[in-house]
């Protein structure tokens, strides 16, 4: 009788409580503004020291536009394409080029199908421990993995950070 009482007590104390903890606002990492910038600019650095004019697109946790920066003397479609691979990287937790390499077997090419990704390399997760927090992606060097060389100095710059 006595835990039955107990069991009836603790099963109120967790239905009253429900409600309440879920009207808490989320708490959770996110890219900064000065954390998207500070990429861009490590991201351009290295593509320019490696002679390569870049676009980069820093896109947040939820998958949107962060911070896109347009270089000097690159093509129209660079913007985009960085954003693309940018939303690949952070959709699917893992570098545009893993993706890419992914889905060259048939049995996961179906992936490739998911509105918005492309099968690309140029873009890495940011990424706090395990959670992804973003994703930075750059378009114009030639070749993805190139692409992936500067985004990856561009994360190395805040690595600290992301501690």
């Amino acid at each position: 009788m006595r835990s039955l009482g107990l069991a009836a007590l603790t099963t109120a104390a967790i239905v009253s409580a429900g409600p309440a903890s879920a009207q808490a606002p989320q708490v959770e990492k996110n890219v900064s503004m000065a954390m998207a910038m500070a990429i861009i600019q490590g991201t351009i650095e290295q593509c320019t020291k490696d002679g390569y004019k870049v676009s980069v697109t820093v896109v947040d946790k939820a998958g949107n536009v962060a911070a896109q920066v347009r270089g000097d003397g690159t093509n129209p479609h660079t913007m985009e394409f960085s954003r693309l691979k940018a939303y690949t990287s952070r959709t699917r937790g893992q570098t545009s080029l893993e993706f890419m390499k992914l889905t060259e077997k048939p049995e996961t090419a179906y992936l490739r199908q998911i509105p918005g990704v492309v099968g690309v390399g140029g873009a890495a997760p940011i990424k706090v421990g395990n959670e992804v927090i973003g994703a930075v992606g750059a378009s114009g060097a030639p070749g993805g993995e190139k692409d992936e060389v500067c985004v990856l100095a561009g994360i190395a710059r805040v690595q600290d950070a992301l501690k």
